[in-house]
């Protein structure tokens, strides 16, 4: 942003002559201002920055000119431009060299890469065509700036080279040292030409005078020195008043330099006298860098806080040049003449030509002549009657030519009326009859007004070379007086302007200007700008708006202030030409703005009537109020159409610069201020959004439309709280405000979230009130809950939280005010992006480890800060699981040991049967290995004690993200990939060690399917409470039982596979080895029992399978096996309640039980069993079984029974979908009804006519080995099992014994 600044001048706090002018600051950059330099130009100025960036800023319009150049990886600590204007040198922290091509801001070769440290100065060779550069590595390097060839390295230097400076004629090469030193090389060869042992202390720059006889250089020691640069000797004393010497820059006439410096000062010194110009510039920053434009009346420099500050200092100069040394006057006037001095002393012999002027010849009482009194002086030398002196009117000229005319009737003889009228009327542009007065006047009289009236007549009349030689003879009635040889030259360069002779008239003045030391008898800039004025104004009535702008903004630059005008000098130029100084200043300043604004130019047209109306008095506004209401009108109606083309093109630096300019016109829009509020927010400057959206508040503030902008201006900036409130009173505005709808179809997109708006019909339906979007998120964190941890461990803070205190510190985050956010500005609400942001924020890691001794338990963390506790024992391995969670980026953690309160049932329970629901929905499961060391190999992790643990098996299973970590907290077999369930090397160790297969592994899913494997899966691990055995599978099966610890681990196993039975019908938990439980007979009394592989079945082949069906295809055998089949497909499933198990079977009564010999002393028993209707048997177990036969039978009853299970083979199951689904289809496609589908009744006539061969099928089946269990009759009729050390294996004796197998019953077992 554009701002008007002031230097203040140290000891005195008002602007006052010889002071700096009103000054421009802009920020060009967003870090600290190290370089900068000048264009040829004088506009364009190019500054360097820490944010490792180069801008180029236009200093006339205030404005950044394009985007930054981009290229540097560091600081960027100088910067040069070249002599044509068309590149730019940067060098800095990066070691690096850039030449940039200005127009395409592009580099145009790769990075110079010579130096070894930073390059801390760099600069072009007067002609362009090489390159110097100083280096933090003590050597200068030169470079071919076409190519980037290195042309000589220089290293002569003891430290850093801090600044390097070309000869005006190039010969020559300085260089200034941080070893206090300054060297003169020869550019051509390298040849060390001179050294300087300088200054006490650094030496930060170097200069070189223009005409390259003097060296200057500033020190950290706080002197500039001069040098002579033949033999080094210093000229004169040092320079002192700064703390320390950033910068220095030289003027390019060499009359001055201007330095910079951490004091925050600036200061002009004069190089001859070394002495300090004018007062001590001060600033707010510190200032880095200074640069003089070219012409010598600009100071630019940089500050600290990435700001440039552009300050007039030509007030300043003039001043001290009319303080210091000036020449006598009679010399200058003497150099300046037209004419020898043997001409004017013949002149001066003519007394009729010398007139009554000669007192004047004294230029000691010049200045006494032209006190306040200036414009009567002039009159009367001239001969300018008393009616003309105020001759700017038209009515005015009128009554002057009549009274003239008068007098020149009255007395024919009258040089000096005809001299008077000669000027009124060739004001009239009657060049004809004025140069016929001149002539007239001259011929009565020669004089001084006499020929100035006839070159001006001659000059309106085309006859500029009599023109001039009536200018020339002028100057015989010069009589020493100065004031007749400025005028006279002035008359002479306006007149020819007024011929159109423009640049000649113009070039005149400026050679004046620049030639005579001592303008403060004429100002000659003001005359320029005057002539400037006029070519401009000729230029915009011809539509050269852009031209006729910048020629006014000359103007008024030279004019500088609307009192320069009312110079008493300047009205001899009313009198002569008829200029009209009183309304020039307003005149030129509404052309300028008119003239900007036709051009496109609108930000410089709002910025021009911004200055004009800053120093136009009251009375000038009054006069211009018409005009200024009408053009603040078109202006900003102009700059909003060009900045919402600059929104549409994405420029939004200059939609804001354009928004900016409007606003200036008229800052009661609310509009405006929305505009450029949304502009900053896609630059990402939300403070300046933020301001804008407080300023449409305060103008309209029961409007809904401010606290839109605003809430979003606070969300981007991170304000979330105040934004969420902004929000809510906008939102409670909407159903009040009655321009609400329309303005909503006024607008094009929802600034808050860039979504189409003509689709709502009111503008509230765009957002979701905050009540409603709270109570969404309140629901999304209940339901996320829910089913997680009652407790959890906070990783940032180290505190443990309950429910409550996790839900406190979520609607306390970032987090949530932003999900709230967000689900207000988003119509309608999407519950499922709320549950992900919930889950995602409640996402936890869950501890897997062994429990060693004394871990620290609820009541040992909890009301702490785990960081802050003694790190000692295993108090080590919670703090460091939590700073592990936090370090993957996660807030929560659980750890078993401390966020259970293990004394309370009710929690305890649910925590036993939530705890695979904990694990299974966890971020991330580190399991902390403690047994494996750091060097330890593959193979460790499966002897750890971890994986020889009852709880930990679902702690693997559950989780989808685990990280296995070894004693050290490193990673095991240092593998760091984000999850070890996808490391091949560590899934093959796990499966080797568990058996459980590489896929359950990854993809568990927890359920009855697989019980008996499952249970294998366990039968190796152990834990510390015996129940736990059988507590730690809950979560494996998916089931939900009662905790009830102290209940024994037989009864705890028995509860659980009974539930596996009764809610699966799956028999396979029956499929043990070992002794029976008391809970019931037939369940395992551990765990155990399973180890050994469950029993395998042997089946037939298909054609096996098909040759033996064949040998049953007879009436008889079908029949007999449709019996069959009919009587197993009634069997209920199994049933088992209450320790009491319904087993559907088929019974084969024994009929024998004979001991082995010699077993008295034994605990185990082999026993020979028969049985009808299956092979003898031998069978093992612990039990005494009574003996008996046929022959010696006993009232007991035992029974070999195949249990049956639905799922065996054979039986179509309707129950179960996959069973139909894969069941061969005997029709074909030809059978299908007309509309292509199967109808009931043929679909059950299909399965209708598969039952014979399924029913033989079964019967082969039944022949095969089979897995049976013993069972003894009770008192009660009910059995028990009698439990063996191996499975027992039955097989029917043949297959007429399988025909009869209609022993088919449920028996109930104890």
């Amino acid at each position: 942003m554009l701002q008007e600044a002031h230097f203040t001048a140290r000891g005195s706090t008002q602007m006052t002559e010889g002071r700096p002018a009103p000054t421009r600051m802009m920020r060009s950059h967003t870090d600290t201002l190290l370089a900068v330099a000048f264009f040829k130009d004088g506009r364009r100025i190019v500054t360097a920055s820490h944010d490792r960036t180069l801008r180029i800023c236009d200093m006339q319009r205030g404005t950044l000119v394009g985007g930054p150049f981009e290229g540097h990886e560091d600081y960027v600590r100088s910067v040069a431009v070249s002599p044509d204007d068309r590149r730019i040198a940067s060098s800095g922290d990066d070691k690096a060299i850039i030449i940039w091509d200005v127009e395409s801001r592009e580099m145009i070769l790769d990075p110079l890469e010579k130096h070894t440290g930073w390059v801390l100065s760099v600069c072009f060779s007067p002609d362009g065509k090489r390159l110097a550069s100083g280096s933090h590595d003590k050597t200068v390097v030169i470079w071919d700036a076409e190519t980037g060839d290195v042309l000589a390295t220089l290293d002569k230097h003891n430290n850093s080279v801090c600044s390097v400076a070309f000869s005006p004629d190039g010969l020559k090469l300085a260089s200034g040292s941080a070893d206090n030193s300054i060297r003169i090389w020869r550019s051509d060869n390298a040849e060390l030409l001179l050294e300087i042992d300088a200054h006490q202390h650094w030496v930060r720059s170097v200069v070189w005078s223009p005409d390259g006889q003097q060296l200057v250089s500033a020190s950290l020691d706080k002197t500039i020195r001069f040098w002579s640069s033949d033999d080094g000797k210093q000229v004169g004393q040092p320079c002192t008043g700064h703390s320390t010497y950033h910068s220095l820059a030289i003027s390019s006439d060499g009359s001055f330099i201007a330095t910079a410096s951490d004091d925050k000062t600036l200061r002009l010194w004069n190089t001859k006298t070394h002495k300090l110009i004018g007062h001590v510039l001060e600033h707010a920053a510190l200032i880095r860098c200074v640069a003089i434009s070219p012409n010598g009346e600009l100071l630019v420099s940089g500050d600290g806080e990435g700001k440039v500050l552009l300050c007039s200092i030509k007030n300043i100069l003039e001043q001290h040049n009319a303080e210091e040394g000036e020449l006598k006057h009679e010399e200058a006037w003497q150099q300046r003449l037209p004419f020898s001095e043997t001409q004017l002393h013949g002149y001066e012999s003519n007394e009729e030509f010398l007139g009554n002027y000669s007192n004047s010849s004294n230029p000691s009482k010049i200045d006494d002549t032209f006190g306040n009194n200036d414009d009567h002086s002039l009159f009367d030398i001239l001969a300018i009657q008393a009616i003309l002196r105020n001759g700017s009117a038209t009515d005015i000229l009128n009554t002057a030519e009549e009274l003239l005319t008068k007098e020149i009737d009255a007395d024919d003889n009258n040089y000096e009326s005809y001299a008077n009228r000669s000027v009124v009327r060739g004001r009239h542009n009657e060049w004809k009859n004025a140069l016929q007065d001149a002539a007239k006047s001259i011929a009565i009289q020669p004089s001084l007004l006499g020929y100035i009236s006839k070159g001006i007549a001659l000059c309106g009349n085309g006859q500029l070379w009599d023109a001039m030689e009536a200018f020339d003879l002028a100057f015989v009635f010069y009589n020493h007086n100065p004031i007749i040889v400025d005028l006279l030259l002035l008359i002479k360069a306006v007149s020819l302007f007024n011929a159109s002779r423009h640049e000649e008239g113009m070039r005149r003045v400026q050679d004046m200007a620049t030639a005579y030391q001592h303008p403060d008898i004429f100002p000659y800039s003001v005359i320029n700008s005057y002539l400037r004025a006029q070519l401009a104004i000729t230029d915009f009535e011809n539509g050269q708006y852009s031209k006729a702008a910048d020629q006014l903004t000359a103007s008024i630059t030279g004019l500088f202030l609307h009192t320069t005008l009312l110079e008493p000098r300047l009205k001899i130029f009313t009198v002569l030409f008829g200029w009209d100084l009183d309304s020039l200043w307003e005149t030129i300043n509404r052309r300028r703005c008119d003239a900007f604004l036709l051009a496109g130019r609108v930000v410089e047209a709002v910025e021009s009537f911004q200055y004009m109306m800053s120093v136009i008095h009251e009375t000038g506004k009054s006069i211009c109020i018409k005009w200024s209401t009408a053009f603040k009108k078109d202006c900003t109606v102009h700059c909003v159409t060009k900045a919402h083309e600059a929104v549409a093109a994405s420029n939004y630096e200059m939609a804001v610069a354009l928004y900016s300019a409007a606003i200036a016109l008229d800052s009661s829009s609310e509009s405006l201020f929305v505009h450029r509020s949304k502009v900053n927010l896609e630059q990402k400057l939300y403070t300046e959004a933020l301001h804008d959206a407080e300023k449409v508040i305060e103008l309209n503030p029961s409007s809904y439309l401010g606290y839109e902008v605003k809430h979003v201006a606070l969300h981007k900036a991170q304000r979330y709280d105040e934004a969420i409130e902004t929000f809510s009173i906008m939102f409670s505005k909407l159903d009040h405000d009655p321009d609400a709808q329309r303005q909503s179809k006024l607008r094009i997109t929802n600034v808050s979230t860039g979504k189409s708006l003509t689709h709502f019909p009111e503008l509230h339906q765009q957002y979701t009130s905050p009540s409603e979007a709270e109570d969404t998120i309140r629901q999304a964190v209940h339901a996320q809950l829910e089913n997680a941890p009652l407790r959890l461990l906070n990783t940032s803070t180290g505190c443990l939280c309950n429910r409550e205190a996790q839900i406190h510190t979520f609607l306390e985050s970032t987090e949530y005010k932003q999900l709230l956010y967000l689900s207000m500005i988003h119509a309608p609400l999407q519950p499922e992006l709320i549950t992900e942001a919930v889950a995602k924020y409640f996402s936890r890691v869950m501890l897997s480890h062994r429990w060693e001794q004394k871990e620290p338990l609820l009541h040992d963390v909890q009301d702490k800060i785990v960081y802050d506790l003694d790190p000692v024992g295993t108090m080590v391995k919670l703090q460091t699981f939590c700073k592990t969670a936090r370090d993957a980026g996660y807030r929560w953690a659980w750890s078993d040991t401390c966020c259970i309160d293990q004394n309370n049932n009710v929690e305890l329970q649910r925590s036993v049967n939530s705890m695979f629901v904990w694990y299974r929905q966890s971020a991330l499961t580190i399991i902390y290995l403690s047994d494996v060391l750091p060097s330890a190999k593959s193979g460790a992790l499966a002897k750890s004690a971890w994986n020889t643990r009852g709880w930990t098996i679902q702690e693997f299973l559950a989780p989808t993200v685990i990280l296995f970590y070894r004693a050290d907290w490193t990673p095991y077999l240092d593998d760091h990939s984000p999850n070890h369930k996808m490391s091949s090397t560590i899934m093959y160790e796990l499966q080797s060690s568990t058996g459980i297969d590489a896929s359950s592994l990854v993809t568990f899913r927890p359920g009855m399917k697989g019980a008996r494997e499952k249970l294998q899966w366990a039968s190796n691990r152990v834990t510390t409470l015996q129940e736990d055995i059988a507590y730690s599978l809950f979560g494996i099966f998916g089931i939900h039982l009662p905790v009830i610890y102290g209940e024994t681990k037989q009864n705890a196993l028995g509860r659980l596979l009974q539930e596996i039975v009764a809610r699966s019908g799956d028999i396979s938990a029956l499929d043990w080895i070992g002794k029976s439980s008391r809970f019931n007979s037939c369940l395992p009394a551990d765990i155990a029992s399973y180890k050994a592989p469950p029993c395998m079945l042997s089946f037939l082949s298909e054609d096996e399978m098909q040759m033996s069906v064949s040998r049953l295809q007879n009436a008889a055998a079908v029949e007999s096996a449709l019996t069959l089949y009919t009587l197993l497909d009634s069997l209920s499933a199994p049933r088992f309640a209450n320790s009491r198990l319904q087993l559907p079977c088929i019974a084969f009564p024994i009929t024998e039980v004979r001991r082995r010999g010699g077993q008295d002393q034994e605990t185990c028993f082999t026993y020979y069993v028969k049985a009808d209707g299956v092979q003898d048997l031998v069978i093992t177990t612990e039990d005494r079984l009574i003996q008996f036969s046929r022959a010696r039978p006993i009232q007991q009853t035992f029974l070999l029974v195949r249990p049956w299970n639905r799922y065996d083979p054979g039986l179509l199951d309707f129950e179960d979908d996959k069973s139909v689904k894969t069941m061969s289809m005997p029709w074909s496609m030809s059978d299908r009804s007309p509309s292509g589908s199967v109808d009931e009744y043929e679909y059950a006539e299909s399965i209708d006519s598969e039952l014979p061969s399924r029913a033989l099928r079964l019967m082969v089946r039944l022949g095969q080995t089979f897995g049976a269990l013993l069972l003894a009759q009770q008192r009660g009729g009910e059995y028990k099992r009698i439990a063996s050390d191996h499975n027992i294996m039955a097989r029917v004796k043949d297959r007429t014994t399988v025909h009869g197998m209609m022993d088919i019953r449920t028996l109930e077992i104890l």
